[in-house]
This record gives structure tokens, sequence and C-alpha cells, in this order.
């Protein structure tokens, strides 16, 4: 095995672990809900069916359930004290994939139709408030003595989420240029409280349910919270140059749609020509065509977008070592923590 592939090996053993222990837990969870909503969660999730047998192609990587019970283990527990906060987390995740999925109007999710393509928008809203209420119940179940708080965690960062989606629905509407432009310090808040929170969820979740002291929870919600913002910056540069074989979606498809994702905001807040000639592109008004996708994205590129966005994703991932550094921790989870941290963002989809 080559140095190069061996952090990949522990990251993927580590997710596979944590899967192992979950899964269980998360399937009974869901057999649950009504036998219709319980099809729709499974596809969500991407099973063939409620007892949890994936589709090839359809797995998710579990990061969030993994780290929330590697913080627990982290702050001294055993993993099995953060069952509940991590079957919760990959709930609210797939919840808000859901809706996150109708919203921006996305037909596919892992390599086959979103739930809203498959059942209808109606029924995709129903099955993600299902799975949404879902989480806070099994949380509330849950035998810790800390159950109250980890709500309580959980409520806050739902809080945040909502705050961050509405964000960035309401960017779309806001100009490209002039006083109401979306600026790059918005765009990095809106990512913080969109994807920010529900990561710094999982992690502060494993160590409120380990019953770990509050500056170890604050600490470790920090270092999840700036890993959500190296996660979406990785989505933004997979929602254009990602390849349609690892993220299921065609490529160049966030400048179809014209978001306004880093990339973008980072390329156009320069003073240069290759600014000025994207500006031209978005403002030319309808979706832009193959040819002005493609040029758009070499525009962005040259402007230096790319690489700002590749910058700030190394930038929060090295704040939340730090974060982990500060703390004192179980030292094996929290190597298994750290090994997982570069997987966030060396991804393809």
């Amino acid at each position: 095995m080559t140095p190069a592939t061996a952090p990949q090996a522990a990251a993927s053993q580590t997710l596979a672990r944590c899967r192992e222990l979950v899964q269980p837990a998360l399937v009974e969870a869901v057999e649950r809900l009504h036998p219709w909503l319980a099809e729709m969660a499974a596809h969500s999730l991407g099973w063939t069916r409620t007892q949890g047998s994936f589709v090839p192609g359809s797995q998710g990587k579990g990061v969030r359930q993994a780290l929330t019970v590697l913080c627990a283990e982290a702050a001294g527990a055993p993993a099995e004290c953060a069952l509940a906060g991590a079957v919760t987390v990959e709930l609210v995740h797939t919840f808000s994939l859901v809706h996150d999925d109708l919203m921006d109007g996305d037909e596919t999710r892992r390599q086959r139709a979103s739930t809203w393509k498959a059942y209808g928008p109606g029924p995709a809203i129903l099955a993600g408030d299902a799975m949404c209420a879902l989480a806070a119940q099994i949380l509330c179940e849950s035998p810790a003595a800390q159950a109250g708080a980890a709500v309580r965690h959980l409520a806050d960062a739902l809080h945040d989420m909502a705050r961050g989606q509405a964000d960035d629905l309401f960017f779309e509407f806001r100009s490209w240029t002039g006083p109401d432009a979306v600026r790059v310090r918005e765009y990095r808040s809106m990512a913080e409280h969109k994807t920010g929170a529900l990561l710094g969820c999982a992690t502060g979740l494993g160590a409120v349910l380990a019953g770990a002291p509050a500056a170890t929870v604050a600490g470790l919600t920090r270092a999840g919270r700036h890993l959500g913002v190296a996660f979406q910056a990785v989505d933004d540069l997979l929602g254009i140059w990602g390849d349609p074989q690892d993220t299921g979606k065609p490529v160049h498809n966030d400048l179809r749609r014209l978001k306004k994702t880093y990339p973008v905001l980072a390329a156009l807040a320069t003073d240069t020509p290759a600014a000025g000639q994207l500006m031209g592109i978005l403002e030319s008004g309808g979706t832009p065509g193959d040819a002005d996708a493609r040029r758009a994205a070499d525009l962005i590129e040259e402007a230096g977008g790319r690489a700002a966005t590749q910058r700030e994703a190394q930038q929060h991932l090295d704040r939340a070592h730090d974060c982990l550094t500060a703390l004192d921790l179980e030292p094996t989870a929290c190597d298994e923590i750290r090994a997982l941290l570069p997987f966030l963002i060396h991804r393809r989809a």
C-alpha cells in the first residue's frame, strides 16, 4: 500500500466501523415511520428497501454519523452512548437533502432519481418532515442523562440550518453587481449556517451525549462548523467542475442554474479582465448553454476563483485541526477524527 492510499484506507475503515454500529439502529428507526414514508426515507438513504440494503453507487459516506461516534469516544465515552445522536444526525442530513433537492430542482442524487423526482414534490416534503420529526424523537428517547441538552443542541443546529438555507435561496434574488450584490463574506456566513451547523451538531452532539465538559462540547462544535464551511467550498467546486460519473449531476450544473457560489463570487471580486467577461455571461439573461457554461468555468479559473475556493477549504480544515489540538481528547479517537478530515475535502462527490 502506498502512502497516498494509506490515509484513505484508514478513513474508509473508520467510516465502515461506525456505519456497522449505527446502521441497525437507523434501520429500526426508519421502520417506525408510516410504510409509505419509510419507503421514501429508504430511497433517500440509498437503500433498496427499508431493511437497509444499499443500492450500488447510492450509499452515502456516513461522515456525520461517524463524527458523532468518534467525538463521543474522543470525550472518553463508549461509542454506544452516541448511537441515538448518530441516528439523529443521519436522519437530519437526509431530510435536508430531500428538501434541498426540491428547492434547487435537482433531479438526481447519488446516481438515482432524487426523492421528489421519484415520488413527487408533496410526498418528498412530507417524507423530509417525517425524518426531521423522527430524528428529534430518537434523541428525546436516548437513555443518556444528557438527552435534554442533546435535544437543545439539535434545535440550535436546525435553527441555523434554516437560516443558512434561507440566505442561500435569497441570494438567487439578489443582483450580481451594485450595493445589493452578494459578497464573499456573506456567502461564508451562509455556508457556516447551512452546512456548518449540521457538522457542528454532529461533532458537538457526540460530546454532549458523552457528558463532556462545556468547553469540550464548544470546541468540538467549532471544529465541526469549520469542517462544514470547508465541505461547502468543495461542494461548490464539484458543482462546477465535478465529474458527472462521481457527482451524479451534469457538469457545470451550478453555472447553468446561475448559483452564487464561492468560486463565482471570489472570481467576480477580482479586478481582472476575466472577471469582467464572466460578469457579461452571468448578466446576459436566460440559462447559459453548454458553450457559455464552459467559458464561464474557464473564466472563473482564470480569475482565481477556483484557487481561492481551494484555499478557503484548506483554511477551514486547518482551523478544525487547531480546535482539536486545543482540547484534551482521547488520542486514538482524535487520530481517527484527524484521519477523516482530509476525506471531507479531497473527494469527488
